[in-house]
């Protein structure tokens, strides 16, 4: 019998494989769109800093360095946080597909250059963009907000 820690090591190589042979199988016919190259990211935001304050409300958003073309950071309701590559999934070799806050309503993220509009979770509302924005992984620790990949 195998141990837990062995049961799920096994699962998530299962999964972790299954994505990338699934992935490699897809037929970039159907969709236009390259992917997003990778980037890493390993940021730290201090959640009390000034430049953060839109953090401290529910479906605040702030813009980062870090990814290709940088992050945008939202605060869910519930207080969790979900970051983004701001580099737009639709052409992103593009110099302008570069996602940002929508200035007028704060409530959308938009590309200026392709007209896509995305939600506060990334999910694309208006194309051309047909998949959603690239999502990285958040951690909350006191103030500490870190997001990486």
């Amino acid at each position: 019998m195998l141990s837990t820690t062995t049961s799920r090591a096994l699962l998530a190589l299962v999964l972790f494989l299954s994505q990338v042979l699934l992935g490699c199988g897809s037929n970039s016919s159907n969709d236009p769109s390259p992917q997003i190259p990778y980037a890493i990211v390993n940021e730290l935001l201090n959640l009390r800093n000034q430049e953060n304050a839109n953090l401290l409300f529910d479906n605040g958003a702030v813009t980062h360095a870090g990814g290709l073309r940088g992050l945008i950071v939202v605060r869910q309701p519930g207080g969790t946080y979900t970051a983004f590559e701001r580099t737009c999934p639709y052409q992103p070799q593009n110099a302008c597909a570069r996602v940002s806050i929508d200035p007028s309503s704060r409530l959308f993220l938009v590309d200026s250059c392709c007209g896509s509009r995305f939600d506060l979770q990334g999910q694309v509302l208006a194309g051309p963009a047909t998949r959603p924005l690239r999502r990285y992984t958040t951690n909350v620790s006191g103030n500490l907000l870190s997001i990486n990949n």
